[in-house]
């Protein structure tokens, strides 16, 4: 049974200006450290962390709790599996709220803006 839907569309701009202007406290605040060391490993680094960000906004929406203690940003990361497929791991409240939960998420990129897509779906047991 679906629990939730969420997308989100992203500027790649708008991650570049931030870290212009907020450097790596930016970073620090929205991403884990493997999510840093990632985007920071890619050629198109703002593109990666657009994505991550685009993804992080999608789990919001689809677990439709707002921002508050339930929901931070660190407590959402996006890795990647062996194929380079995107995933969600969940951590602190979220993990404990969504154990029973299976997190679909796909990431496409343009040229200047990231989509990302979440579904999350409650196991039938």
């Amino acid at each position: 049974m679906v629990r939730g839907i969420g997308v989100d569309i992203m500027e790649i701009s708008r991650i570049r200006q931030a870290m212009d202007r907020l450097g790596d406290r930016f970073l620090e605040r929205v991403f884990t450290g493997q999510e840093i060391d990632y985007c920071k490993s890619r050629q198109n680094i703002h593109q990666h962390f657009a994505a991550r960000f685009a993804a992080k906004e999608a789990v919001s929406k689809a677990i439709s709790l707002g921002w508050g203690k339930d929901f931070a940003w660190k407590n959402v990361e996006v890795t990647n599996d062996p194929s380079g497929q995107p995933r969600i791991t969940l951590h602190g409240r979220l993990r404990e709220m969504l154990t029973a939960c299976n997190i679909h998420l796909t990431i496409s990129h343009a040229e200047n803006h990231v989509v990302a897509m979440v579904l999350i779906e409650e196991d039938p047991k």
